[in-house]
């Protein structure tokens, strides 16, 4: 399970990513106002974020916007919040994809900076990691929360250099012409392009049924996410527009090299390996460098990576709420994947990715990301009122109380940012508006042809039933806890328990934990595994006698452990036995082993099978407390 740390680390590792192409977008309309910007938006990224720790804890559920709007209104507009989301996926998978070789190139290959170069690297990044996720791969947790973790250290570290060697503020002064530089038209286009360097924040919400104490531990996680974001980001585009500071061409027109496209000398590709080369470090300089940009095109790697995730997780969920047809959401025969929608959704951000134009993925990016935002906000407005008896475990800053109705201010200004922001970026941009508003439409049409040809209404919520574990009555406190964290089974470990319930007539519960892939919802049908645990419980019956009870339970990769643990810790296990699994390295445990035994609650008895540690067949090693 996850804790506050990894929630953190997970969902900074989203939003930051956004600040490598973000930061150059932004610039190139508000020039020398771009730190402004930066901080309007970030406060509108912290009503949102409240509006989702609000959401998220009350309603500790995959889906985000998507499943506060089910709550707070019906179907439809769940249906029209998910949509929303799947086109924001869609396009930072593109935008992710199309800003990894320009970081690269700017280190090692001048082509990777232009097109055709980066439009086919950045495509072959979306199918090498499509693949990836239909076979699914499992995610390293640990890798990723690493990543993420250099990364902030990187950006704060860039900012504290930053602020030392190039921060003027006379050069922030001049920067800015009002009215000219920029004009206000694009200074208000500005802000909600902006906005796509704090979304993320959902991310959170997507992992709330795999968080640990959830009603405590995502606001905190939420919270802290918000107090890194806006400290880095509050500070770095002065640090970018003191190094690369507005200037007036001979045309009269004024432009920083900050948003200006490579091809005319600017690093509109990659903005803070741009403002990196701006450092003076002597010999570190280069090495610097190298840095930064590996750095930055990995961190965008995980993020093109994340939104394919979400794109796999939330089609999932949508076919399950029969939002779309139920063939989407079919998981691979093999590899437990919903392979048909990482398919599709993974050649639709190929598509657009394709005429090369940054500032297009961008602004429908954004488009995508303030729609489910209004939305949320307006969930949670409704819900203060539909919900008002229910437990709310955290609630947003600033609330007053209006005739009896609770009203929850961030959201209302939030909510009215956020659409502001929308209409603003739709006016503004009208092949961007064409666009996003043919998406919602063709989605829409879709969500009524199907409801209606499987008799269903566009309101009602009718869920897709998912089979669950099979248990013929409770297990008993005090019980053995059998762990069986593959569907090998295992005669030993089941012989040995019962021997030890023998001595005092305890019981004997099963645990069986099947590993999901990052690309399905944690929840995802996966019948052979599901199928193979249940032969694996109904074997340990047979061989441990009528006190035998058993489940398996759905984990991600490197959480079995921990799961394991909590199992032992609920029935106040006496012991827990676990088979030896086949070690193919140097260490003699498996993870799962080695988290039982640095946690265990109780006595932990490691049993053997032949063949599973060379020179060990009779090994038995016991841990006890």
């Amino acid at each position: 399970m996850l804790g506050v740390n990894a929630l953190f680390s997970t969902a900074y590792g989203n939003v930051g990513s956004s600040i490598y192409y973000a930061l150059g977008l932004v610039a190139s309309l508000a020039l020398g106002l771009t730190p402004i910007v930066f901080i309007i938006s970030g406060f509108i990224f912290f009503l949102t974020a409240s509006t989702y720790a609000e959401a998220t804890a009350m309603y500790p559920e995959a889906g985000g916007s998507s499943s506060f709007a089910r709550r707070a209104f019906n179907e439809f507009w769940s249906f029209f919040a998910a949509w929303g989301s799947m086109l924001t996926y869609t396009m930072t998978i593109a935008t992710s994809a199309f800003f990894v070789p320009h970081y690269l190139g700017g280190l090692f290959w001048e082509p990777l900076r232009h097109s055709p170069g980066d439009i086919f690297f950045g495509i072959g990044v979306i199918i090498v990691l499509s693949v990836i996720n239909v076979r699914g791969v499992q995610e390293s947790a640990s890798v990723n929360i690493a990543l993420a973790i250099i990364d902030f250290m990187t950006q704060l570290l860039l900012v504290l250099v930053g602020i030392f060697l190039i921060l003027s503020p006379q050069t922030l002064v001049d920067n800015v012409k009002f009215g000219i530089a920029p004009t206000w038209s694009n200074f208000l286009v500005a802000i909600p392009l902006c906005m796509l360097a704090y979304t993320g924040i959902e991310t959170i919400s997507n992992m709330a049924e795999e968080a640990r104490d959830e009603r405590k531990t995502i606001p905190a996680a939420i919270k802290r996410v918000v107090i890194a974001v806006i400290a880095i980001y509050a500070v770095l585009p002065s640090i970018a527009l003191s190094a690369l500071p507005v200037t007036q061409q001979a045309d009269g027109s004024y432009s920083t090299l900050l948003g200006e496209p490579e091809s005319q000398g600017g690093f509109a590709g990659d903005p803070v390996l741009g403002v990196v080369k701006q450092l003076d470090l002597g010999i570190f300089q280069q090495p610097i460098e190298v840095y930064v940009g590996i750095l930055a095109a990995t961190i965008l790697f995980i993020a093109t990576n994340a939104g394919i995730i979400g794109v796999s997780r939330l089609v999932y969920s949508m076919g399950l709420h029969r939002q779309m047809p139920d063939g989407l959401r079919r998981l691979h025969p093999r590899y437990g994947t919903p392979w048909i929608g990482i398919a599709i959704f993974g050649t639709i951000a190929c598509i657009v990715l394709i005429p090369g134009q940054a500032a297009f993925l961008g602004n429908v990016y954004a488009f995508g990301a303030m729609l489910s935002f209004t939305i949320a906000h307006a969930s949670v407005i409704r819900l203060r009122g539909k919900a008002s008896g229910e437990e709310r475990p955290w609630r947003g800053p600033g609330n007053i109380t209006i005739r009896g109705y609770d009203v929850p201010l961030f959201a209302v200004v939030g909510g009215s940012a956020t659409l502001v922001a929308l209409i603003v970026l739709a006016v503004r941009n009208p092949v961007v508006s064409a666009f996003g508003i043919g998406w919602l439409v063709f989605g829409i049409g879709v969500y009524i042809v199907y409801r209606r040809s499987q008799g269903l209404d566009l309101t009602s919520t009718k869920k897709v039933a998912v089979p669950r574990p099979v248990v013929d009555h409770e297990a008993e406190y005090e019980s053995i806890l059998v762990a069986f964290d593959s569907t090998d089974f295992n005669a030993a470990a089941v012989a040995t328990a019962k021997r030890l319930a023998a001595r005092r007539r305890r019981g004997i519960h099963v645990l069986v934990t099947i590993v999901v892939p990052a690309s399905s919802p944690i929840g995802a049908s996966l019948p052979a595994q599901e199928r193979a645990a249940q032969e694996l419980i109904e074997q340990a019956k047979v061989h441990g006698g009528r006190r035998v009870t058993g489940r398996w339970v759905k984990v991600r990769a490197g959480q079995a452990g921990s799961t394991i643990v909590k199992e032992a810790r609920s029935l106040r296990a006496q012991a827990i036995v676990m088979a030896l699994a086949p070690r193919g390295g140097a260490t003699l445990f498996s993870r799962t082993v080695e988290t039982v035994l640095s946690q265990r609650p109780c006595r932990v008895i490691v049993v053997s099978a032949p063949g599973s540690a060379s020179r060990h067949d009779d090994l038995v090693v016991t841990a006890v407390t």
